[in-house]
């Protein structure tokens, strides 16, 4: 693999970071009390991780 297609696995990646950032802050702008259900597996961990990036202070 070249240094070339590794930046552009991780420039994708983090495009698909910020699009679920951005989906994530949509969904609890519209809902009156929104709520992540965590199970502990590794999708929830990702999930969770999301949330602390969207939301936590600056």
């Amino acid at each position: 693999m070249s240094s070339g297609s590794a930046a552009y696995q991780v420039s994708q990646l983090d495009e698909l970071e910020a699009e679920s950032i951005f989906v994530m802050r949509e969904v609890v702008a519209e809902m009156e009390r929104p709520v992540l259900l965590f199970s502990g597996g590794k999708d929830s961990i990702v999930m969770l991780r999301l949330a602390q990036k969207a939301f936590a202070p600056a």
